[in-house]
């Protein structure tokens, strides 16, 4: 199979994952501190690469609102979508092109998600007059988040390397990233 053709199907069954999720989570109010809508996408920078983590990642929170109507909008999905995309996009770029051991690539594309969903949000929440400190910072992205963290820790990169055990996805995409070139797999 082509590729791109598998990495765009992935890409589309991790969306829907993505979507399937946080409505679980949700039923028990557990979204927020399980962090479910960031799994699917850490995975897909990983088994698909960086470009298409990167689309999985912008892509679901918005898919997410309109038909769940969560996360609102603004500021959450327009943030979201920044963080979500970072994750995917720096995932696949540490795990695939850089070929970074699968623990340190999850931990880099945690910390740079973070990071701009950090930024992001003192932005539009300047913007909408409402506080946000390094403390509200905090404590949203490590102190409620942590139960998440943990359980990205433990499943994500066990299961990227387990698929790759298993063949079902290549180690690297160095050409394939460089030169825009899919090629065959």
């Amino acid at each position: 199979m082509n590729l791109s053709i598998k990495n765009m199907t992935l890409t589309g069954l991790l969306i829907a994952l993505g979507l399937v999720l946080p409505t679980f989570f949700h039923m028990f109010g557990t979204g927020a501190v399980m962090l479910p809508m960031h799994i699917p996408v850490m995975i897909c920078g990983m088994i698909c690469g960086a470009p298409y983590g990167a689309i999985c990642g912008f892509l679901l929170p918005y898919i997410s609102s309109l038909l769940t109507g969560m996360p609102p909008v603004f500021p959450n999905a327009i943030a979201m979508s920044l963080e979500l995309c970072t994750y995917g996009l720096v995932s696949g770029y540490l795990f695939r092109i850089r070929e970074y051991n699968p623990y340190f690539s999850l931990v880099g594309a945690m910390m740079s998600g973070r990071a701009v969903s950090g930024i992001i949000y003192a932005v539009l929440m300047g913007f909408a007059g409402r506080e946000y400190g390094l403390r509200i910072f905090l404590t949203t992205a490590f102190v409620t988040a942590l139960p998440g963290i943990v359980i990205q820790l433990v499943f994500v990169p066990s299961l990227v390397v387990a698929l790759i055990k298993q063949n079902f996805v290549a180690r690297s995409d160095r050409k394939e990233f460089c030169t825009g070139d899919a090629g065959h797999a």
